[in-house]
This record gives structure tokens, sequence and C-alpha cells, in this order.
């Protein structure tokens, strides 16, 4: 068994596209219409074939609640590894991109946190 995809919600499929592709640079896989909104996937840039982010929408009530309840927390929504997280903390504050936490050691990871803008907190994270 391994991972195949990961579901992010998001208030704006095609913000979150911009975000995603502009800002982080992925790569978007998927942009299949189903109704008002997509199957809207993006990809690693290192890994093409490798685990998809979907950019759900969080048109469902319980969902819209998860996504206000964990970004109020201060939880983020998922994680992404980076080689080195000095390096993409100047790249994506350069491009704008406002973190919550700056790069922070924590035992035998590096972590950051950042606002992805459409609902969720990310952190971006080097093992050490």
């Amino acid at each position: 068994m391994k991972i195949i995809l990961n579901s992010i919600f998001v208030e704006d499929q095609d913000k979150a596209l911009s975000f995603y592709t502009e800002k982080l640079g992925f790569i978007k896989k998927h942009d299949v219409p189903i109704g008002e909104f997509k199957w809207l996937t993006v990809v690693s840039p290192e890994n093409p074939e490798g685990v998809e982010v979907l950019l759900e929408p969080n048109n469902n009530p319980v969902a819209e609640t998860y996504q206000k309840g964990i970004f109020e927390q201060g939880i983020p929504a998922t994680s992404f590894g980076v080689e080195n997280i000095q390096t993409e903390f100047e790249k994506l504050k350069e491009l704008g991109v406002r973190f919550t936490m700056e790069p922070t050691k924590m035992g035998e990871v590096t972590v950051a946190i950042f606002d992805d803008t459409c609902g969720n907190l990310i952190q971006i994270m080097q093992q050490e």
C-alpha cells in the first residue's frame, strides 16, 4: 500500500492553483471539471508521477468548519519536505508568502509554517 493522493480543503480552487504553482512551484497534474468544481491536483516537479495534492473545495459545511478550526488552532493542514528549509523560507518570503512560524529546530527536524491564502496553514520540514 502507498500514498497516492492527499487532499487539502481550499476556499477557492483557482486561487489555490495559482498559489500552489506560482509560489510553491508545484505543477498542475489534473484539471477536470466536475459540475461547479474540478478534480484539481498538483504534484512536485521533482516527482511528477508521485503523490498528488488534491485542491479540494471546502463547500461542505463540515469541511469548512474543520478547515477553520484547525487554522484557528495553528495546526497545519499538511506538511511538505524540503532539502534546505532556510533557503526555501527566504525564497517564499521574497514571493510574499506570510509565515506564522519561522524555521524552528524541533528535535531531528526543522519546521516552518505559512498561510496558503486559501484557508490553511502549511508546514515545511527539513529532516536533519
